[in-house]
């Protein structure tokens, strides 16, 4: 059986998607897995031993028709016997019609839905204690009579990048004997960042807590400028904890790093979820206008990982979370740090 899964844009999406092919090739041990993302987000699959083959949409397919076109006509020429769209754009809805697949399987929508001869609905409720993101994801499947199990993302570092970025952060005078945490300090965009001030706040607790802190902040460069106003932000005596200068120049850099960390604190973002799929701790802040439950579980396996979001401390409706939606300073502003400093010292502590 040849099975094209596609999952486009962001690399959180394409971490978690991955899941579908360890779950896929334990009931078809046979079949030959393909999966077609967005070039930039590979990193996070290299090196997926469930994966046979990855196909990759570039800027430049995107940008041209007649790329686009001839593009197309490669994936009819692999004559898939099932294509998977969990992207569920008009984008892969173009693909999933050219692949001409006896089984085709995507979510329901009626705009799409004349592709497609199996559509699954979305759960609203999580039924295995699993997150809306994953438990979705597995629906997908049912039409291949395969049930939901508690496969968790995975990344799959080489000994040799793990290594390399040990011997990086040793020639920085980073001692791996005492905590070393990642940090989240800035999300993908201003909606999705916990205020600076209030951050600056919960990094003093860090160190206060325990004084052989060492602290890495995860930003890329354009969000320098924001990233320093954190650092600013912060106490003379956790400014000297903070290496604001140590961080991976690529994505495997940055996941090679992180696996040498103690824990990844901060926003929500593709950072925490590669953390998670790394076997690193994580300690993550939702925005107000985000739903927990579409990206964190209950299960056994969250015991190392501690999610916040407004909704824990105060009265939250879903028409609170519409109108954080149209106001996410003011609603950020009412997650004061009080609230998430015990959570905060309970998890430095496990």
């Amino acid at each position: 059986m040849k099975i094209l899964l596609i999952q486009q844009k962001m690399i959180g999406d394409v971490l978690t998607s991955s899941i579908l092919f360890e779950a896929l090739k334990n009931k078809y041990p046979k079949s030959n897995l393909h999966y077609l993302i967005n070039s930039h987000t590979y990193p996070v699959v290299e090196n997926n031993p469930y994966i046979d083959k990855f196909i990759y949409i570039t800027p430049e397919i995107e940008k041209s028709k007649l790329k686009l076109y001839a593009f197309l006509k490669t994936i009819r020429k692999e004559k898939y016997d099932v294509v998977i769209d969990v992207y569920g754009k008009i984008s892969s809805g173009l693909i999933s019609l050219f692949a001409k697949s006896k089984i085709k399987i995507a979510y329901r929508k009626k705009h799409t839905a004349f592709i497609y001869n199996q559509t699954i609905k979305r759960l609203k409720q999580p039924k295995n204690n699993s997150s809306l993101a994953i438990e979705n994801r597995f629906k997908l499947l049912e039409p291949l009579q395969i049930d939901f199990s508690h496969i968790t993302p995975k990344i799959y570092l080489t000994n040799i990048e793990i290594k390399d970025a040990k011997l990086y952060l040793l020639k920085n005078n980073i001692d791996l004997k005492k905590p070393l945490y990642m940090i989240g300090v800035l999300g993908s965009n201003k909606d999705k960042t916990y205020p600076k001030s209030y951050m600056a706040e919960l990094l003093n607790t860090i160190v206060e807590q325990n004084v052989d802190s060492q602290i890495l902040f995860n930003y890329i460069p354009k969000q320098n400028k924001d990233a320093k106003a954190i650092f600013d932000a912060c106490s003379n005596t956790t400014q000297k904890h903070i290496l604001f200068d140590v961080f991976g120049k690529s994505l495997r850099e940055f996941l090679a790093i992180t696996k040498n960390c103690t824990a990844l604190i901060g926003n929500e973002g593709g950072a925490n979820n590669m953390a998670k799929a790394l076997g690193i701790k994580t300690f993550t802040i939702f925005s107000p206008y985000l739903n927990k439950k579409n990206w964190f579980g209950n299960v056994e396996g969250e015991k190392h990982h501690v999610a916040i979001h407004i909704s824990d401390f105060i009265t939250y409706s879903e028409k609170d979370i519409a109108l954080a939606k149209k106001n996410v300073e003011a609603f950020y502003l009412k997650l004061k740090p009080e609230y998430i400093k015990p959570k905060l010292i309970s998890f430095l502590k496990q």
